[in-house]
């Protein structure tokens, strides 16, 4: 009895292990069911579902031509070895890449910082990384892996454990460093500069053991002309630089990369919108386990605009010729101990073009003296530039009914209390504002400022105290270009320095060009306009715009920049044509200019204009203090031809001459002048083009 009660438990409990069983198979059965066919759709999605990136690679930068089409900026192609991180790389797949392709290629190691190896040694020696931690910060979980990585770096020893690298570790060390730095599936040029036909083509043939490697072309700037104007033309940051880290938000969200080249001053600068280009888009699309699986262009790249310059470059070659040769003879010929430079701006001033803008600097290299480029200093540079702002003076005192047209003065030293006797070189008697130009009467302009003071002078007399006479006086030399920007399309340019209007004697000096300081270009925007019958036109360096063109040639015009008038004089064309008068008699009627430019070939040019010599000082950047007891001398000349019909107008200053006896500023002027109507007529210069 006993043996069947237990027989039929048994099958009891094996029926019903076999119903659970069937249970559960049909309960899974189900659910793959399920899955399959209602969610299958779902999750095939899933299994092939993408990630779309997409990456902007760059463009040649825009190149940069003078007026006549003449080179000044180009790309120079250079081959180049790049690498291209993939999505989901680790960094030592990244260092296994770089050890097989140190095999290859020679990389200099001199770019190399602590932190760089640091970097590598932790990556290359993990075992004894992990020993630059306490057993107690490892198992530290509020500890982050970036916390974790900074105690690291802190505690390699520059002298034990970094010296465990040899020279071929360094080099594999220089070739990661690239590579590293670099961007997900963003090209990052891992060597350009000496890349030997034996490495490309042996870097070439290994490709495939060289994931991400690649041999391409890629572009330098080249500058044909050397460091002729090379200040104004500025400069990129080079592919190792990237954006600058003070600007990034700036540039990220106007779709820069970091590693863009950039243009970081002057022309590069300015016209980086234009010179830039338009990147080339691509699509690349990567799966769940971050491979990338294909990918497209989406818009084609195309390189920047080229920009054409006003600037003449054979003009500008003789321009720095001349500034460079007058100014080392200047320093030879007791020139002082503070000469160290001079400048030179010629523009059109009907139109604003500038043709030339020149600086040069003294440097004394193993007891002779070198030039260097110093053309920024025509714009960020002030000076007290004496008698050339006489013509505005003039003019001003026209406006404020302190003089007319026509009005003599008598030319004597004149005495006021609390003030030095002021006076001109020579006692001219009486003169009218026609010859007080011509001659450069100081005493005329000085009694032009006392009557806008509202009163006559009489010997020994006091000065009203008023402000209001530096006011006008501003007021209307700013309608020159005198004080104010000018407006040119460069960067960082200078205002100029203001007077300390408290001593109302120095009223006296403002109306000579002693007092406030003003630029080198702003003295050409100031004689243009009076060229100009009194339009101040916007100086421009940048004439056209244009397509890139892959012919030699030039590409279509985008834009041209057409002249812009700041404001006109409020001054009657009368007025204006008097002190035109003025210009004219002190280059060719007996004036401070005619005794070096009423000889031929300058008579010929039929020029205009005005000298000016402003007592100055040296301040000394080492000693950090204003020199007084060497006198110097910032010399000037502003000018224009021809008379009748102006198509150039220039400035030149020459600041801390110590004596005003030798003419550089002159000769300066003849040089400049002989080139410029040279070249308009052919007599120099291989190429015969018309004067645009």
């Amino acid at each position: 009895m006993t043996s069947k009660k237990e027989k039929k438990r048994t099958l009891l409990r094996v029926n019903i292990l076999f119903v659970i069983v069937f249970l559960l198979f049909s309960t899974l059965i189900f659910r793959m069911g399920i899955v399959q066919i209602v969610y299958g759709e779902d999750y095939q999605k899933q299994i092939s579902m993408t990630e779309n990136i997409t990456v902007n690679n760059p463009v040649p930068r825009g190149e940069i031509y003078d007026r006549y089409g003449r080179p000044i900026v180009s790309n120079l192609a250079v081959d180049t070895i790049i690498y291209t991180r993939d999505v989901n790389i680790s960094n030592q797949k990244v260092l296994e890449v770089a050890k097989e392709l140190a095999k290859h290629i020679h990389k200099e190691t001199d770019r190399l910082t602590e932190r760089d190896l640091k970097d590598y040694w932790i990556l290359t020696r993990p075992e004894k990384a992990k020993k630059k931690l306490t057993a107690k910060e490892l198992a530290d979980k509020k500890l982050t892996n970036k916390e974790l990585y900074q105690l690291q770096i802190k505690r390699i020893d520059p002298q034990t454990d970094l010296a465990e690298i040899d020279e071929t570790e360094l080099e594999v060390a220089a070739i990661y460093r690239e590579m590293a730095g670099g961007y997900t599936l963003t090209p990052q040029i891992v060597k350009n500069e000496n890349v030997t036909m034996e490495e490309l083509a042996i870097v070439s043939e290994n490709l495939d053991l060289l994931p991400g490697v690649d041999v391409v072309t890629d572009w330098n700037r080249e500058y044909p002309n050397g460091d002729i104007f090379r200040s104004v033309l500025g400069n990129i940051t080079s592919s190792k630089e990237g954006l600058p880290a003070d600007k990034l938000d700036y540039y990220l969200p106007r779709g820069y990369s970091r590693n863009d080249r950039v243009g970081k001053s002057q022309i590069e600068l300015f016209y980086e919108d234009v010179l830039k280009g338009q990147k080339e888009k691509v699509q690349y699309k990567t799966n769940t386990a971050g491979n990338v699986v294909s990918n497209r262009v989406i818009s084609e790249g195309k390189p920047g605009k080229d920009l054409v310059l006003t600037v003449d470059m054979e003009l500008q070659k003789r321009v720095e010729e001349v500034l460079a040769n007058e100014l080392v003879e200047a320093k030879n010929n007791n020139g002082g101990p503070f000469l160290d430079r001079a400048f030179v701006v010629m523009m059109n001033p009907k139109t604003g073009e500038v043709l030339s803008l020149a600086g040069k600097k003294l440097e004394q290299k193993d007891g002779r003296w070198t030039v260097t480029d110093y053309a920024l200093g025509t714009i960020t540079s002030a000076y007290a530039v004496g008698s050339s702002v006489k013509g505005a003076t003039v003019l001003t005192g026209y406006k404020t009914g302190a003089i007319k047209p026509g009005t003599s003065l008598l030319d004597e030293p004149l005495h006021i209390q609390s003030t030095p006797t002021k006076s001109s070189y020579t006692n001219m008697s009486l003169i009218d504002d026609v010859n007080a130009l011509k001659s450069s009467s100081n005493v005329y302009m000085f009694k032009t400022a006392i009557r806008m003071m509202g009163t006559e002078y009489r010997p020994n007399m006091k000065l009203p105290q008023s402000t209001e006479v530096f006011k006008t006086f501003r007021y209307y030399f700013n309608q020159f270009g005198l004080g104010v920007k000018t407006g040119i399309d460069l960067p960082n340019e200078a205002s100029g320095l203001l007077g300390d209007t408290s001593v109302q004697g120095k009223a006296l000096d403002f109306a000579i060009g002693q007092f406030d300081t003003y630029t080198p270009m702003q003295l050409a925007q100031y004689v243009s306009t009076i060229a100009n019958d009194g339009k101040r036109v916007k100086p421009t360096i940048v004439r056209e715009i244009r397509e890139h063109s892959a012919d030699d040639e030039l590409g279509p015009v985008y834009k041209s920049v057409e002249p812009v008038v700041l404001n006109q004089l409020d001054m009657e064309p009368a007025q204006i044509k008097r002190v035109q008068e003025g210009f004219r008699r002190v280059y060719q009627d007996g004036g401070t200019a005619s005794a070096y430019f009423s000889v031929e070939p300058y008579r010929s040019y039929n020029l205009a204009g005005k000298t000016g010599t402003a007592e100055s000082f040296y301040y000394d950047p080492v000693k950090k203090r204003i020199i007084t007891d060497i006198p110097t001398y910032n010399l000037t000349l502003v000018g224009y031809a021809p008379f009748n019909d102006p198509e150039i107008a220039f400035s030149i200053v020459v600041p801390f001459t110590r004596t005003d006896s030798h003419p550089v500023n002159k000769r300066i002027g003849q040089g400049i002048m002989k080139a410029y109507f040279d070249l308009k007529s052919g007599l120099i210069g291989g190429e015969q083009l018309p004067q645009q």
